[in-house]
């Protein structure tokens, strides 16, 4: 408009219009494919600090699990599909890389004392996943840039420079994400949205709900105790997220579940 009552020239209304259109597609969602590698990227740096736990049977176990719960949950597949995996340490902990890689430690199963139990942990992450809560720790202002320089029309033609910061971008994305996943963790708003899908996959699939609830319970007291402040540092609120839990499965009137045949399973699974 400015152009037609002659304040700006023809060029500068060209050049402000692609400025515009740039913007725009740099301020559009995260594509699926961008996810995926963004996820996956996280999941290698989190590798590189912890060993995979090499049990074929232990990972088809917690593979058949957290599949089934996929299934029911509101985002049944990604780009490259959702993978389980155990990570050898006795740490405490459950990670849910963006695009469906998610990892349980080696402490953390050994907590769980049946099915129940594990596919509610499982459940949470993919929870994670479906809310895609790992990408918002990715910083605004980086990511534009990124799409910024994918979507330019040079993209194809990026100067060794512009590679360079591209992938230094991109590094810093995957960075982002990590310290959400390792050093900050979610929001307690976050973790509690988790929580309410979570049961509701675990409710679809035929899980008891119940589950989720029983493993919190186990959590609040060693919050209360003071154990096992490393996983707690990144999952503070415990007893409000146990209570807003309880008061979903009273909302939903989830019935607890007679899973004798399941906890037999797990029994001989877990001994």
């Amino acid at each position: 408009m400015g152009y037609g009552l002659g304040k700006i020239s023809k060029e500068d209304k060209e050049r402000l219009d692609r400025l515009a259109a740039q913007t725009e597609k740099a301020l559009r969602p995260m594509t699926e494919q961008e996810e995926y590698y963004i996820g996956r990227a996280v999941a290698a740096t989190i590798l590189g600090q912890y060993p995979l736990y090499l049990d074929d049977h232990w990972t088809r176990y917690v593979n058949e699990i957290g599949q089934a719960v996929v299934l029911a949950s509101d985002r049944p597949f990604t780009y490259g599909g959702y993978h389980f995996a155990i990570l050898d340490t006795d740490e405490v902990n459950a990670l849910a890389c963006p695009g469906g890689i998610i990892f349980i430690t080696r402490g953390m199963l050994k907590k769980a004392k049946n099915e129940e139990e594990l596919a509610a942990i499982l459940a949470h992450e993919v929870g994670h996943v479906n809310h895609k809560d790992g990408l918002g720790g990715i910083q605004r202002a980086r990511w534009v840039q990124v799409v910024t320089l994918l979507g330019a029309e040079t993209a194809k033609k990026l100067s060794g420079a512009e590679l360079s910061q591209l992938v230094s971008l991109f590094e810093g994305s995957v960075n982002d994400v990590f310290k959400t996943l390792i050093v900050n963790g979610y929001s307690r708003q976050q973790e509690t949205a988790a929580d309410l899908s979570a049961m509701t996959f675990m409710h679809r699939v035929g899980y008891d709900s119940n589950g989720l609830t029983d493993y919190l319970e186990k959590l609040v007291r060693e919050q209360i105790t003071g154990a096992g402040q490393g996983f707690f540092a990144t999952h503070p609120g415990m007893a409000e997220r146990l209570s807003k839990a309880r008061s979903f499965i009273a909302e939903k009137k989830y019935q607890r579940m007679n899973h004798q045949i399941r906890d037999q399973r797990s029994q001989q699974i877990m001994d």
